[in-house]
């Protein structure tokens, strides 16, 4: 786990954007931009790879991830429910509640499957209890509990093929690799990929390059990992800022890896000590990444 085969490579910031907690990171082939959402600012973000600019959006609640959808619009995963978002009249159509029975739990992490089924997991941000789960919506709007028992679902992003979700527990300290049906979207056997226990950090945000390494984002860590098909870490990308939060290729050639960051639980002295804190950073880190689907329904 801890055999590191290349030196460590510094990410540079692009964006000061100051987000208080910074997430949900990917690449829009659609607009061919970077999007991202500041879950505790209330905000989606977009960047312009190629030139720079950004833009924000203006959220009523905290959106915790989302995907574009193929026809149009968005697919969100507010903390308390699941909606389509249309940004050109800014309507929203609320498709399911999330967990509503629980009060103490949202939803948290997400990203697409190969074939655009959207896999939505949550947490308990109260108490910490392994009471949430990881849905997956498929196209028709049918909702499916994949996973029970989860504290703090983190990690969400497929191998090259489709064939393996990777996800994680985050205070369980691993990243877990499940067999997954790409014509079913069901989960088989689980097994362990990697095991954070050593590292700094724990595992946050994930995404997959096109050699089928998982590139994890360590919270708390400073860094950015790659975790080979092994199991192994063979490059660390280190991050000026405590908490990166999620990671995910990007540009006209997919060969820019992008890492959002956090201002979340940080005191106005942490903050000071960490200016960069809720920037955007990126780098090339030698290899290319996949392009995700967008949402099929």
């Amino acid at each position: 786990m801890l055999r590191r085969e290349e030196p460590n490579v510094l990410a540079e910031l692009v964006l000061d954007c100051g987000n208080h907690h910074g997430e949900g990171l990917y690449y829009n082939a659609l607009d061919a931009q970077m999007w991202w959402t500041d879950i505790e600012g209330r905000a989606l973000w977009s960047l312009d790879p190629v030139s720079g600019a950004a833009r924000k959006i203006d959220m009523p609640d905290r959106v915790c991830c989302f995907a574009h959808r193929r026809d149009g619009g968005m697919i969100l995963a507010f903390a308390d429910r699941i909606a389509f978002f249309d940004p050109t009249d800014g309507s929203f159509e609320t498709l399911s509640e999330f967990e509503s029975k629980n009060t103490e739990t949202r939803a948290n992490d997400g990203r697409t499957d190969r074939q655009g089924r959207f896999i939505v997991g949550g947490m308990n941000e109260i108490t910490g209890k392994p009471d949430s789960s990881v849905i997956r919506i498929d196209a028709d709007g049918s909702i499916t509990t994949i996973i029970d028992g989860v504290s703090c679902a983190n990690s969400t992003c497929f191998s090259p093929d489709g064939r393996t979700m990777y996800s994680t527990d985050t205070p369980e300290q691993t990243i877990r690799a499940y067999e997954y049906d790409p014509d079913t979207g069901e989960i088989g056997n689980m097994r362990i990929l990697a095991d954070f226990a050593d590292e700094p950090g724990v595992p946050d945000g994930s995404c997959v390059d096109a050699e089928g390494g998982v590139w994890n984002a360590e919270w708390e860590g400073r860094r950015v990992v790659r975790i080979a098909p092994d199991g192994s870490i063979d490059r660390v990308i280190e991050v000026p800022a405590w908490k990166p939060t999620c990671c995910a290729f990007g540009g006209p050639d997919m060969d820019i890896l992008y890492i959002t960051t956090s201002r979340l639980m940080s005191s106005p002295e942490q903050i000071a000590a960490d200016p960069q804190a809720g920037g955007l950073f990126a780098v090339r880190p030698g290899v290319r990444g996949i392009v995700d689907t967008p949402f099929a329904g």
